[in-house]
Parts: structure tokens; sequence; C-alpha cells
């Protein structure tokens, strides 16, 4: 993608008061390249020169989901911004929770233009490094910080990410980026979210690289209240990645989850792996239905990987796995519908939307959040679907 140019700025002084010992922030407004306006929050450590570093919200937060943790770098010597994407918060365009299913696409997709303006802006800051820039995403930002690094691979040199995936061209932009040191949180009680930081730590290979992997906590920066020792490790490991302070060897790193799931992940990115995969989950299903392969969120995840990579019969036997597994599950029944509609299976589709549609309400295994995504993802296939081919 084309660099953003830097764009005019107006600073605004934040009125938010820092507590007793802890850096101010100062309220930013940047300007979109179509003018949509973004607001962000910079955190400056003082006149000293130091690594800059942006941090990147979850789609269910905004960036004062990162307050403490940017007050906390900026008091070790770091210069960091944090940014509300378009839709968030108090930047600019359609609020995200009146966004429809092509809503997400469109303005998702003007987000990277939107970092790269932020960063832009993080780079032009009096005391920030050009030779040291690291990024922090929690979820949806995880993609977006490891995105932004595959813009700007001679500045951004680490990376800290929270219960988060990446797609295929992230993940191969990570495999040849082997010098590019991870820093990998997730929570077992956080739906497939560790496999999915599995993912990117197999697809890294970096042994530099440190897995923070807990039993509960939470998605994303909701892993700060629980586990209050994480903030710390995280401004330790940037310490150690960006300054050359420490070993970058973490007090709570755990070993890598079983190697069973991270060879199975890798073999979704090799050619012909999609195929593999569905073999080796449909095997797995007929002798060990308990199989930590089997967890719903990693076989949802496996099979969008190979939607994407364009294997769509694979796909369908992927996600037809978490069906047979729970036919009660309206997630596993609208993910089916997604394959068969990349399948070109209309009429299939349009059953699996439909038998989602039928069982979304009664899903014990739903919040009422994702039972909205899980109705809205399922509706617009059946509208789509009922509407004919375009």
């Amino acid at each position: 993608m084309k660099r953003a140019l830097l764009p005019c700025l107006a600073l605004v002084l934040s009125g938010t008061v820092a507590a007793e010992g802890e850096t101010a922030a100062r309220r930013v407004e940047l300007e979109a390249s179509d003018g949509t306006k973004l607001a962000a929050s910079y955190y400056s450590s003082g006149d000293a020169p130091g690594p800059g570093i942006l941090l990147l919200h979850q789609c269910n937060q905004e960036r004062s989901s990162w307050n403490g943790l940017a007050a906390d770098l900026a008091a070790h010597g770091f210069h960091v911004l944090t940014l509300d994407y378009r839709g968030y918060g108090e930047s600019g365009g359609k609020p995200y929770k009146q966004w429809t299913p092509d809503d997400q696409r469109e303005i998702g997709g003007k987000w990277p233009g939107d970092v790269d303006t932020a960063f832009a802006y993080l780079k032009s800051q009096p005391g920030v490094r050009p030779d040291a820039f690291g990024a922090g995403g929690a979820s949806c930002g995880v993609n977006q910080s490891i995105q932004l690094a595959r813009r700007h691979p001679e500045e951004v040199k680490s990376l800290a990410l929270l219960s988060g995936f990446t797609n295929r061209d992230g993940r191969l932009f990570l495999k040849g980026a082997r010098s590019l040191p991870l820093l990998l949180a997730a929570a077992d009680d956080d739906q497939g979210a560790v496999q999915g930081m599995a993912w990117l730590d197999a697809a890294s290979g970096n042994p530099k690289n440190q897995f923070l992997h807990y039993s509960s906590g939470g998605h994303g920066t909701v892993l700060f209240g629980p586990h209050p020792e994480l903030p710390r490790e995280i401004v330790a490991w940037y310490e150690a990645t960006l300054a050359g302070k420490g070993s970058g060897k973490l007090a709570s790193a755990k070993p890598r989850p079983d190697s069973a799931t991270i060879r199975l992940l890798v073999t979704m990115d090799e050619p012909g792996g999609p195929a593999r995969v569905a073999g080796a989950l449909a095997s797995e299903r007929k002798t060990n239905p308990k199989s930590p392969l089997l967890e719903p969120g990693l076989v949802n995840q496996l099979g969008y990987g190979a939607v994407e990579a364009g294997d769509t019969r694979s796909a369908v036997a992927i996600m037809q796995v978490n069906v047979d597994a729970s036919p009660a599950s309206a997630n596993a029944w609208d993910s089916l519908g997604d394959a068969l509609l990349a399948a070109g299976d209309r009429d299939k589709a349009l059953a699996a939307a439909e038998k989602a549609l039928s069982l979304v309400d009664a899903d014990p295994a739903e919040d009422k959040d994702r039972r909205e995504l899980i109705r809205a993802s399922a509706r617009q296939k059946v509208d789509q679907l009922k509407a004919g081919p375009k």
C-alpha cells in the first residue's frame, strides 16, 4: 500500500487529568485521506528520545482501553499513540453499532489508511526515534498491527498482540519476517483465541517470541483486570525489543500449545494444506471426538482459512465438522453457510443460514453480543440468497 502523506493535524489539549504519577494524555485530532476526523491520544515521555508505539483497540472497545498501559509506557521512556478507529469512540464516521455486514467490509477496508495516518503522526513527534517503533493490538487490532508492520517492515520492530489472529497474507508476512519478535497473550476461556495466537507463533517461528497463555481472563485488554502483571510484562517486552533493556524473557511466558495443534495450523498455509487439514479433522472426529484439535473455535478458524485459500470444498468439509459435533450451534451453521456460499452452493447455503436463525435465540453457548453478530451474519445471507444471483 502507498504510504500515507503526513496529514494536516489539529492538536487539542485533553480534558483528562492524569492520576498522581501517571503521564497525562494529549487529545489529538487527525484527518484521514477522505476527510474523516480520527480521534487519538498522545502520551509523550518528554524531551528524551525514545521509541514510538501505536496501540490499536479491539472491536468491542475504544482507545481508552489502553489508557493505563499507554501511561505506563510513557513513564518508561516511550512515546505512545492510541487511536479510535473510524466509527468508534470520538472518531467520525457511521457508529459501528449501526453497521451492516456491507458496512463492515467497506469501512473496515479504510482502517489501514487510517492506521497509517496515525503512524505518520507518531513518527512526526519530537523525541520519537526514527529507527524503533512498536505496535500493539487486541482482537481485530492484532491484524491491524501485523498489517502495519507488513507495510512498514523497516520501521516496526516489535509487536504485542492480545487475543486475535490475522489473514493468510499476514501469516506469510510473519513467516518471512523472522526478525520481528511477537509477544502473544490469550486465555482458554476466550473461544479459539489461544489457537489463533498459536497460529501466529507458528507462522513466525521466531525463537524470541513470548507466549502468555492463561487459563482464564477473557478477551483482549479485558485480560488486564484479572492479570495485572500483563501490562508490566508488555512494558518489559518493549524495553527489551525496542530499547535494548533486558532479555525479553517474560516471567509469565508458557510453553506453546501442543505440537499437534501447531502442525495442523502450519499445514493450512502450505500447498494443498486445506484438503489435508479437512482429512485430518475428519479422521480425528472418528477416532478421538474429544481431541483438542476439534475445539470449535480452532475448527472455525481453519474453515475460514480454507475459504481464504480458495479451497471452498475443503472449507465446507471443515465447517461440517463443527455442525456434526454441535448440531444446535447457531454459529456452526452460520459458518457452514459462509463456506457453502463461497463454494457457490446457494440452496444449501440458504438452508444453513435459515437453520442458524432458527437456533440463535436459544443457543446457550453464545452471549447476547455474539447472538446479535450471528443473527446479522445469517440474516444477510438469507436476504442475499433470496434476492437471487447478482
